[in-house]
């Protein structure tokens, strides 16, 4: 995933004061905001249900872990993808192409992430370290999707889906469907947007062989499927809320999930994608910080304790 400010070219080698905000600029750290407050909505919802305490040790453990395979992904997909970027106009400009990132700077970054996220899991608790590898593979597979299959968006969605159900075993050590349900909105969610956004792409990725399902069935059809998994993700995440019994605030947050649902479908048209960014980031980042917002307010009015 990326933006229209990634284009933006870094030329000549980065000084030594500035490789590590590069890099930031590489995997775009800002934008944990998608997926990071969905990880916080299980994990406080667990702990409601354990014992209705904020148990913050363990949520700084799912905060790193998160932000570090995070990071490892983007960093990993930027890598594997960089001659891909190189032959199109829009990805022309990251750092990886312009060498503002070497690759050897970006391998370091990647593994460092991969270290503290692997650090995170073992001081969890033993099933999440079991399971870590597990949560690696589809970050690796997904980039390399768009060379065998019109469907990368679906892998995508399955590594984003996995957010959720690892932070609710953080903090219980066990199995929970509803941390599926959660995991499964986040994911088609996810895979719905990337939908969306890969649509400014079909050009270039008819031009040199890169598949996805835009690129294949065009752009109405991709425009038509992210509505259908935005449907899907607004019904799940009903079901999530009547599943963990949640309360008025958490339906409000949910009321304003479905405007902003109906706002970015409406703003993003098949022969006018001037607005993609504003659907993409603005209107995504906004659903997941309010939803948070409403499921934590809806916790502590319920009993959660800070």
């Amino acid at each position: 995933m990326s933006s229209a400010a990634e284009a933006a070219s870094v030329h000549g080698p980065a000084p030594s004061d500035s490789k590590v905000r590069a890099f930031l600029r590489l995997v775009m750290i800002e934008h944990s905001v998608f997926a990071l407050p969905f990880a916080y909505i299980a994990a406080l919802t667990a702990m409601f249900q354990l014992d209705g305490t904020i148990h913050w040790g363990t949520l700084l453990l799912v905060t790193l872990a998160m932000v570090g395979l995070r990071t490892f992904a983007m960093a990993a997909n930027r890598i594997i993808d960089r001659e891909i970027d190189a032959r199109n106009p829009r990805t022309a400009g990251r750092e990886l192409v312009t060498g503002a990132v070497s690759v050897r700077s970006a391998w370091t970054g990647a593994l460092v992430a991969l270290v503290v996220f692997l650090g995170a899991a073992a001081l969890l608790n033993p099933l999440c370290l079991a399971l870590a590898p597990l949560a690696v593979v589809p970050m690796v597979v997904y980039p390399y999707g768009k060379r065998f299959t019109n469907f990368p968006h679906a892998i995508l969605g399955l590594a984003q889906a996995i957010g959720p159900i690892g932070a609710w075993l953080a903090v219980t050590g066990g199995w929970s469907w509803d941390a599926v349900i959660l995991g499964l909105a986040v994911g088609i969610w996810i895979g719905g947007f990337d939908l969306i956004f890969a649509c400014q792409d079909v050009r270039a990725d008819r031009a040199h062989g890169v598949l996805s399902f835009p690129a294949r069935f065009g752009i109405p059809a991709a425009l038509w499927g992210a509505r259908v998994c935005h449907a899907i993700t607004t019904g799940l995440l009903v079901w999530f809320g009547l599943a963990t019994g949640a309360e008025v605030f958490y339906w409000i947050g949910m009321t304003v999930v479905a405007a902003a649902f109906v706002y970015e479908h409406r703003v993003v048209r098949p022969h006018d994608l001037s607005r993609l960014n504003r659907a993409f980031f603005s209107v995504n980042g906004f659903i997941g910080v309010a939803l948070f917002a409403c499921a934590l307010l809806d916790l502590l009015v319920r009993g959660l304790t800070p």
